[in-house]
């Protein structure tokens, strides 16, 4: 469960000034034109190195070497992949990458921060240079609480490709006020807030907008959108059916990819109900009905195999920060929360981008609950991408069989701008599968 009411209306307040600088103090953090080859984007990450990343989906880990340049490994591999990166003094905004050299590229920034349902929300316009009239897209977070306006590199990614980006630290993250939640509906209203606020601040410029959610973003997206006028829904790796629902599924797919069949799938399930009732119960009870299932079965070879997402936290996490800590990480959580009512009335063209071997967030449903809809005339397009994972992440197997993220594919970031920019995409993107 990729962590993940209504009746208010929030009153719009954005202040401009005080805030930090763009990207922070780390003057190495933007996006580079490379000399005839494009761009590259750096940002930070949560361990203090530095990330590379290309239009075409490649990517890279950055660690510095004593002589001040930068050495690469292969997207979250470990491995290196030969690349070396250097960077002039802060005031000549140069890199070299590669071999290739580059100069920071012109973008127009504007940090801020926006009033929704009595928080105070960090947020930041990221437009390309100029006075066009561009389109422009509300970034809506996954589960995740780490600050997306630090670590978000489709706010440049996507103005590389000439679209604005609004970003926003989501309630209790970041540089934002207020208590994190799983809440959809109260994530949601945020979301469309931040759009209210993009669309005031980027005026004229704003050709079209709406969102792009990723993950449990893809819950919160779409009930956005029902809130105020948007062009466009984008979601990237995220589903169609309940939290709960989700991880059945990925203890179902556990199962069989391990090579059993319906009886121990249903046996597994009766773990994964088990463990899903502590969440149920406030993370305060059901553990001994829980460690009698588990009894039950512990001579049985696929109960080492059971994943899931929310249950393989319950069965590896001890009891005592599970009763202290979960309350918190799963703030607000709905577990039942059943997206195909939004789905079912909303008419705002819609394009989801899925991962087929998926494990976090199994697809096979939601690709059938999406073709079911859009023959029924709802506006969604769904695109698979073969061989990747959660994230959209191509990955290779180690010796462990641990899957090991390489790249996205070379595509995806086309496919995302071609229908945020008019709501039509291609006939083909590499070797996706495409359901209109």
């Amino acid at each position: 469960m990729h962590l993940r009411k209504l009746s208010f209306v929030t009153f719009l307040t954005i202040a401009c000034a005080a805030m930090p600088p763009a990207w922070g103090a780390d003057c190495r953090i933007g996006l580079y034109r490379l000399e005839g080859k494009g761009f590259v984007d750096i940002a930070p990450t949560t361990d203090s190195k530095l990330r590379w990343r290309r239009p075409d989906g490649t990517t890279g880990a950055l660690s510095e070497e004593p002589d001040g340049t930068w050495s690469s490994t292969l997207g979250w591999t470990g491995k290196s992949d030969g690349r070396r990166v250097s960077f002039t003094a802060c005031d000549a905004a140069g890199i070299n990458f590669d071999g290739l050299a580059g100069r920071r590229a012109a973008l127009d920034t504007l940090d801020l921060k926006f009033e929704s349902a009595g928080a105070s929300l960090a947020g930041r316009l990221v437009m390309p240079a100029g006075k066009e009239k561009v389109p422009l897209v509300v970034l809506v977070h996954g589960s995740e609480q780490s600050s997306a306006i630090d670590f978000y590199a489709l706010q440049r990614l996507l103005p590389s490709a000439g679209i604005g980006v609004f970003v926003y630290d989501k309630r209790g993250t970041g540089a934002s006020a207020g208590t994190y939640t799983h809440d959809y509906h109260a994530l949601a209203a945020d979301a469309a807030e931040a759009v209210r606020t993009a669309r005031k601040l980027a005026g004229a410029r704003a050709k079209r907008i709406g969102f792009q959610g990723s993950s449990q973003g893809g819950w919160v997206a779409p009930l956005a959108a029902t809130l105020t006028p948007v062009d466009f829904v984008v979601v990237g790796y995220g589903l169609a059916v309940s939290p709960l629902d989700e991880d059945n599924e990925a203890v179902t797919l556990d199962m069989t990819r391990h090579g059993f069949g319906e009886t121990e799938i249903r046996k597994a399930l009766e773990v994964a109900r088990a463990a899903q009732a502590i969440v149920l119960n406030g993370f305060q009870s059901g553990y001994e009905a829980l460690d009698a299932v588990r009894a039950r079965y512990a001579q049985e070879p696929w109960l080492k195999f059971v994943r899931g997402n929310v249950t393989q936290i319950i069965l590896t996490q001890p009891r005592d920060v599970l009763r202290e800590q979960g309350p918190v990480l799963f703030a607000g959580i709905l577990p039942h929360y059943d997206p195909m009512p939004v789905l079912r009335q909303l008419d705002t063209p819609q394009l989801w981008i899925l991962a087929a071997d998926d494990i976090d967030a199994p697809v096979a449903e939601t690709v059938r609950r999406l073709r079911t809809l859009a023959k029924a005339g709802r506006p969604i397009t769904t695109v698979l991408y073969p061989r990747t994972e959660h994230g959209l992440y191509e990955f290779e197997v180690d010796a462990a069989g641990e899957r090991l993220s390489t790249r996205q594919p070379e595509s995806y970031l086309q496919l995302t701008a071609d229908f945020i920019q008019r709501d039509r995409i291609r006939a083909r993107y590499g070797d996706s599968t495409i359901y209109r």
